[in-house]
Parts: C-alpha cells; sequence; structure tokens
C-alpha cells in the first residue's frame, strides 16, 4: 500500500509540473519541443532510478530485472504509437508521442522508486530493504 501512495503522489506532481512548463509556448514547434525536452528529463530520471534499483537487486534478480525493463520499453513504445497515430502525419503528433512517453516513464519511474521503499518482510517486493 506504502509504494502505491509513493507511485501516486509522484504522478500526480509530475503531471502538474509538466503542465505548468510548456504552458509559455506560443506555436506548435515550441510545444513539440518543449513536450520533447520534458521526455528527455522523465528518461534520464528513470536511467537513474533503474540504476539505482539494478545495484540494489540480488543477482538473481538483475537479469528478471534487465528483461523486464526491455519488454516495458517496447510496450511503451507500442503503446504511445497507437496514441499518437489518430495524428499521424500531423504537426501534432511528436507533442502527443511525447506526452504519451512523458507520462508512462514517470509512472514507470514512480514504480521502481517504489521498489526501494520496500517495508521489512514484504515478500511482493523483490528487493532487499534498504540500509
Amino acid at each position: 500500500m506504502k509504494r502505491i501512495l509513493i507511485a501516486c503522489g509522484a504522478l500526480l506532481v509530475s503531471a502538474m509540473s509538466l503542465a505548468d512548463e510548456c504552458s509559455t509556448a506560443s506555436t506548435q514547434t515550441a510545444l513539440n519541443a518543449c513536450t520533447a525536452a520534458q521526455y528527455q528529463a522523465a528518461d534520464k530520471t528513470l536511467n537513474d532510478a533503474y540504476a539505482t534499483v539494478l545495484k540494489r537487486a540480488p543477482e538473481t534478480q538483475k537479469a528478471l530485472l534487465k528483461i523486464a525493463q526491455q519488454k516495458w520499453m517496447a510496450l511503451r513504445d507500442a503503446d504511445c504509437a497507437l496514441m499518437s497515430s489518430g495524428s499521424a502525419g500531423g504537426s501534432i503528433q511528436p507533442m502527443i508521442n511525447s506526452q504519451c512517453m512523458t507520462d508512462k516513464t514517470v509512472e514507470r519511474t514512480a514504480w521502481l522508486e517504489s521498489l526501494l521503499h520496500c517495508d521489512e518482510g514484504d515478500i511482493s517486493c523483490p528487493l532487499p530493504p534498504g540500509n
């Protein structure tokens, strides 16, 4: 339950900050650039969280974590391609795709970070508690 609350809180805060960052963009090109930058920032945060989780993971789970992350990335990319397909060829498509990629990346980051805060004895958590 604690992990769910942490993840929900992170999603709420990041959604509000993402909306504010691009509010001054006045053209579609500027919106596309802004949302692409947001995705790049979210991806960096995800990579940092993933590296931290990978370091803490026991050897037996590192390979599983790597496979899960690769499959998640493929799913994220496919989901976002679908979400932005309705505007295929339009100038808004990059923005829709970037927003989707950012949303899914922020969500995954929150989930990965929740693994770092497992309670002692939580057998549903694959990582040992932090020191």
